[in-house]
Order: structure tokens, then C-alpha cells, then sequence
């Protein structure tokens, strides 16, 4: 992925987009084609599906796996973990950023979910698991993407690991339980152990992050600074980009037949989730504008508020609903609407830069 920092933000669009390699000008296109192709194999070859989740680690296919580990790895290089201090002293970022994944974004889910599917629980079901699954992977892709903070987006997807272990059974049992019970309404058990969310994070942060802070250590103690960001992450940067769209292509091709198969109920899981989406990132940029973070900050807000862990939320409702649950459907539609709103909304920050961030300087 190529790097865009040192443009500042009142540059003009084109300087911008000038330096950007070509696979990350025509990222919404190369996204699209990876979800058209991962869904027509999954149609059309026999036996591709249950080939690919022949084997499972944490219960989320291998090629999956793999594909969100080599996505996360370059950008975890990346970070600057020297400067990790100068997150977590930030109130005005923390402190908003656990609001808002673990009250306020839970809350929209549930809402959401009972105002657009009020007569299919499985589907609804389904949803309330993806909204209690807060991101702690692609996130760092957007965020990366949309020029935020790396080192805060670090620190938020670290605080949203620990959250996840400890909260998400709980939340689950309140959610889907006692707060039904409570309003009148018909209730759903959740029965998950903190040691399978423990093991996802492990998996899915735990590796990558461990790998890319050891090659950053490693490497600027071999050569220097100046050589591992000048030369060395240039040469990873790309692999961020290749493992996100062999995971999109991985992941549709395994989900393919029940996407296509079901496109009214695909459409009716849809559209809670891109109203989920638009509030919970518009939300989330306009609070950090109002308390007075920087364009970077602000943003990375706004994508680790709005994205979700959904390997997490599949990984739960197969092993709690079954693989062709209703649960479990809601599950997979979360990346097929996820994707394409998030990376438009990369854009749309991009853009929104100039305008509420006139006197934000890049960092270097």
C-alpha cells in the first residue's frame, strides 16, 4: 500500500491521488471484482466450499485465516510502537472510542435489528451477534487506508481485544435475554465461553501483531529507521491490500450459494446493517470533530467504532446455531455489506479531509 502521509491535507485531490500505486486507485473496482469472483465460484465449482473449510482454525476457515493474517501484518509493521505512549494518554480519544463500541454501537445493533426484522429472530439473532463482535481486523486495513492514526488504531483494536474476552459473553447473555425479557419481547440464549473469544483474538491480532512489532524492532535495530520505512515497508505494504482481496474472494466463494440463493433475505439482513454503518461511522467522525481530535484521530474513531469483527460473529453463530443457520446467514452478510460501505467511506473521509480539517498538517 503506498504511502500518502506526507501530502498534506489541503494539497489538491490530484497530488493525492497521483501518488497512490494503481491497485489502491482502483480499490472499490478490485473489491468488487473479488467479491463477484469469490461468489460465482462458489456457484460454479462443485465442491470448492466444503474443500476450502475442510479445515478450520478457531472455527473460521484456514484460507481465511491465512488471508486475514497476511492483511494485518504489513500494516502492523507499520506502527511506530515508540509512540504508542502518546495514545493512551488521549481521553478524548479513549474514553469516546470504548463508548461507543461498548455501549452505544450494541444498542444501535439490538435497535436496528428489532425495528427492520421483527419477524425473523434467527436473521435478528444473527445481527445482535455481529454488533457485539467489535473490529479488531480489517479496521486496520481502513483506517490505513483513510490516512488515520495507525499507533491509535493500535491501541483502540488492543482495548477492543481485552473488551471482547471479557465482555461478549455477557453482553450476549443481556442483549439477547435479559433486556428482551425486560421490554416485553422474545428472548434468544447465547451460550459462549470467554476462552473462544480469547482464542479468535489470539489468532487474529495476537500473530500478526507480535510479527509486525518483532520486524519493526528487529529491523530498525539491523538498519536503521530510515532504511526499514524508506525500503523495507514499501516491499510489505502491497501484501495488505493482496490478503484482503484473496480473503473477500475466499470468504464468498465459501458463502456464495447461501448469498445467492436467498437474496430477499440477504436484502432484508442488508439494509439494518448499512443504516448500522452510516450511523455509527457519521456518529462517531462528527463526535470526534466536536471534541477537538486531529483528522487522523477523528478518523480512526470513526472506523474502529463503525467496523465489526465478523469472522468473530460467523465463528460464534456456527458453533452456537449451526452452519446453515438463519444466525449464521446474518453473519456472512455482515462483509458483503461491510466492504463495499467501508471503503466507500474511506473515500468519503478522504474527502471530507480538506473540508472540517483545513488546518490539520499530515504527519510525517
Amino acid at each position: 500500500m503506498t504511502e500518502t502521509r506526507e501530502v498534506a491535507p489541503s494539497g489538491e485531490a490530484t497530488a493525492v491521488t497521483a501518488r497512490l500505486s494503481t491497485l489502491d486507485r482502483f480499490l472499490p473496482l478490485c473489491i468488487a471484482a473479488a467479491m463477484a469472483v469469490g461468489l460465482l465460484a462458489g456457484r460454479l465449482v462443485p465442491g470448492l466450499a466444503a474443500g476450502l473449510d475442510a479445515v478450520a482454525v478457531d472455527g473460521v476457515s484456514l484460507p481465511i485465516a491465512l488471508g486475514l493474517l497476511v492483511m494485518m501484518y504489513p500494516v502492523l509493521a507499520k506502527v511506530r510502537y515508540d509512540r504508542l505512549h502518546a495514545v493512551t494518554g488521549d481521553r478524548r480519544l479513549l474514553v469516546p472510542s470504548l463508548i461507543l463500541n461498548w455501549l452505544v454501537g450494541p444498542a444501535v445493533m439490538f435497535t436496528l435489528a428489532w425495528l427492520f426484522l421483527p419477524d425473523l429472530p434467527a436473521y435478528r439473532t444473527g445481527l445482535v451477534v455481529v454488533g457485539l463482535a467489535r473490529c479488531i481486523a480489517m479496521v486496520i486495513i481502513w483506517n490505513d487506508l483513510a490516512c488515520g492514526d495507525r499507533e491509535a488504531a493500535a491501541v483502540l483494536v488492543a482495548l477492543n481485544s481485552v473488551f471482547q474476552v471479557v465482555a461478549f459473553a455477557g453482553l450476549g447473555w443481556f442483549y439477547l435475554h435479559v433486556l428482551p425479557g425486560w421490554l416485553g419481547l422474545s428472548t434468544t440464549g447465547l451460550d459462549v465461553s470467554a476462552w473462544t473469544i480469547a482464542r479468535s483474538v489470539l489468532v487474529f491480532l495476537g500473530v500478526p501483531l507480535v510479527a509486525g512489532y518483532l520486524t519493526r524492532r528487529l529491523g530498525e535495530r539491523a538498519r536503521g529507521r530510515a532504511w526499514y520505512e524508506s525500503r523495507l515497508l514499501p516491499r510489505l505494504g502491497p501484501w495488505a491490500l493482496y490478503g484482503l482481496l484473496f480473503t473477500i474472494v475466499v470468504l464468498f466463494a465459501l458463502q456464495g450459494h447461501a448469498i445467492t440463493a436467498q437474496p430477499l433475505s440477504v436484502t432484508r439482513i442488508a439494509l439494518p446493517l448499512l443504516v448500522y454503518f452510516a450511523v455509527m461511522w457519521a456518529g462517531s467522525y462528527a463526535l470526534g470533530r466536536g471534541v477537538g481530535l486531529r483528522y487522523e484521530r477523528a478518523t480512526t474513531l470513526a472506523f474502529t467504532a463503525a467496523g465489526n469483527n465478523f469472522e468473530l460473529a460467523i465463528a460464534v453463530a456456527i458453533a452456537t446455531f449451526g452452519v446453515t443457520s438463519g444466525q449464521a446467514l446474518a453473519g456472512v452478510v455482515g462483509p458483503l455489506i461491510e466492504v463495499p460501505v467501508l471503503v466507500a467511506l474511506v473515500y468519503l473521509s478522504l474527502a471530507l479531509r480538506r473540508h472540517l480539517f483545513p488546518a490539520t498538517e499530515a504527519k510525517p
